[in-house]
């Protein structure tokens, strides 16, 4: 009972504040499946559309307000921060999200810029942008890094980045506060698992799909029940969803010196696998017990 935060919930909505980066786009085609299954309503856009890395005291009332009244039954989901809707006096939701490796996050973000950008410029879905040089299209992860490039360099407790990216991957579970800005910041750190513990039902990691489903199968029933069977039937389709074939190689040195400066960010990742391996635990021990 400790682990299922569930039973605290007002109000029978899912909010999945998903981090960039956390192959969570993998669980949009099961979610129509379950959507279908449970009676559910899935629910991808909201009021607040900026990829801001915090939102204003005046775009979280918005979200709260608008969330809390989506019908009963709803899936929310959005690249948000973790939002406090007691705070401004509405009901609690059913929080989840997902976590991923702290350096493979990083490492999927650097590709796939540089191929979104491609992209854009190709399409002129912005017309403005200037093209980037080839050498910027193949430079390397293992390159950047040792070149000590901008882009690559990740300085601690920096509030401003060279680009605006979003390798604080603990700031969706900390909150809106300004205090949960610096990277790499044990204060930060802190408040983020204690909203895990506190705050959220489930907090997966597609690393492990099978727990991540069984977990969330067992302890939001209401929306994720049958989610195993459907994703085993409807496996090839899920899985080829984004698929990205291209698979760069991190040297070990390079990985290494990265992971120097993502020590407290690693704590908080190694936190919330802990806790879904307690959750997982926990129903294998009720089940021995039947």
């Amino acid at each position: 009972m400790n682990l299922n935060n569930t039973r605290y919930a007002g109000s029978d909505l899912v909010v999945f504040n998903r981090p960039t980066r956390v192959d969570s786009e993998k669980l949009m085609p099961l979610f129509r499946h379950l959507a279908a299954m449970n009676d559910i309503n899935v629910v991808l856009n909201g009021p607040v559309r900026t990829m801001n890395r915090t939102r204003t005291e005046k775009e979280q009332i918005t979200e709260a307000e608008w969330a809390s009244e989506l019908e009963s039954g709803s899936i929310y989901m959005a690249h948000s921060n973790w939002l406090d809707f007691a705070s401004f006096e509405y009901k609690k939701p059913i929080y989840i999200s997902l976590v991923k490796d702290p350096i493979d996050r990083m490492v999927t973000d650097y590709y796939q810029r540089r191929s979104w950008i491609k992209r854009a410029i190709s399409r002129r879905v912005y017309p403005g942008r200037n093209e980037r040089p080839e050498e910027w299209y193949q430079q390397s992860f293992n390159e950047c890094v040792r070149n000590r490039d901008p882009e690559c360099l990740f300085i601690q407790y920096s509030l401003q980045d060279y680009i605006q990216d979003f390798k604080r991957q603990s700031l969706y579970f900390c909150g809106n506060d300004p205090d949960c800005l610096p990277f790499n910041s044990h204060y930060a750190i802190q408040l983020a698992k204690r909203r895990v513990e506190k705050e959220y039902s489930v907090v997966g990691t597609w690393e492990e799909r099978n727990i991540t489903l069984t977990v969330l199968e067992k302890y939001i029933p209401r929306f994720f029940n049958h989610a195993r069977f459907l994703y085993k039937l409807h496996s090839k389709s899920i899985r080829n969803r984004n698929r990205n074939n291209r698979k760069p190689q991190i040297d070990p040195d390079v990985r290494k010196m990265v992971r120097r400066n993502f020590t407290n960010e690693y704590e908080f990742y190694y936190f919330c696998k802990q806790r879904l391996y307690k959750q997982y635990l926990a129903l294998q021990l009720e089940d021995n017990l039947k």
